[in-house]
């Protein structure tokens, strides 16, 4: 393993400072889950980047998602997972599940790991504040939610007590029905609703790629008014729209940034943040003319 010297360590800091200084004090929401949480080693690396970024004064709001573990946990149960559209039909017996999973134990593990990370972290839930309220979707997705109203509240009060907010994407409407909520959809609308000056998405691919085989065709970054030519071209197409569509939805409503990474690689998130190349696909509002 090649050593590093003192002097490149003292570099890297110093190259950092610029970013370290337009992040400070800024909202930064981070939305994780799906296949990146799974490596354990990785989303230890993950946990003590966002400590990191905790410590030197950005604010950042974790929100998570979790589907492989409902999948699993679901087949233990003995009940088979069924998707539309890329959406998990979920039935009363599923969202009991969903609640119990995300609100429950990947929430508190999460909080348990930045804790020990020595970050100081508070789980909520989307039921908490009734952060995030939702209706039904559409009748046959059963208790899949679409997002009606974000309260930040809850959010706003755990960053002023210097605490990382970790949210969790289940939701409730008036009647007290619990939803399971898409968590790139619910990371896009509180993060504008937040102001965020950033959206992270951390998955399982390397960011936006010319040719979806080829990592090396990787876009670094996107302008608002190419998405409509980029999806004719089918450069964005399949899961890539609904991902891309909340990014470009966080950005209407007054995200500056929005990015999509690779949470596969160790600590991506501090690349993308705090260096001049990156490491993903960048969103931005206006056009390259």
């Amino acid at each position: 393993m090649m050593e590093i010297t003192n002097n490149q360590r003292a570099e890297v800091l110093v190259r950092a400072l610029p970013y370290i200084q337009e992040y400070k004090d800024k909202i930064v929401v981070v939305k994780y889950g799906g296949n990146a949480m799974i490596n354990e080693e990785l989303k230890e690396a993950v946990m003590g980047d966002i400590v990191l970024l905790s410590l030197i004064g950005i604010k950042v709001v974790l929100v998570h998602g979790g589907g492989p573990e409902i999948t699993d946990m679901l087949k233990k149960i003995g009940k088979e997972s069924r998707f539309v559209d890329g959406l998990r039909v979920t039935d009363k017996e599923a969202v009991d599940i969903v609640q119990m999973v995300l609100a429950g134990k990947l929430n508190k593990n999460l909080v348990n790991s930045l804790q020990l990370k020595g970050g100081k972290a508070i789980g909520l839930s989307g039921m908490d504040g009734h952060m995030i309220k939702a209706k039904q979707m559409k009748p046959e997705l059963e208790f899949v939610g679409e997002v009606t109203e974000i309260n930040i509240q809850p959010i706003l009060d755990v960053l002023e007590m210097g605490y990382i907010p970790v949210i969790s994407t289940v939701g409730v409407d008036d009647q007290g029905n619990v939803y399971n909520i898409n968590a790139d959809t619910a990371a896009s609308r509180i993060a504008g609703t937040l102001k965020a000056e950033s959206l992270i998405s951390m998955t399982d691919i390397a960011g936006l790629l010319e040719d979806k085989d080829d990592p090396s065709t990787l876009i670094p970054v996107v302008y608002v008014s190419e998405v409509g030519d980029l999806v004719r071209r089918g450069i964005i197409s399949g899961g890539m729209i609904p991902k891309v569509d909340c990014c470009i939805e966080a950005i209407r409503r007054g995200v500056k940034k929005v990015f999509i990474i690779d949470g596969r690689v160790p600590h991506a998130l501090l690349v993308e943040m705090m260096t001049d190349e990156g490491i993903g696909t960048m969103f931005v509002t206006g056009s390259t003319l």
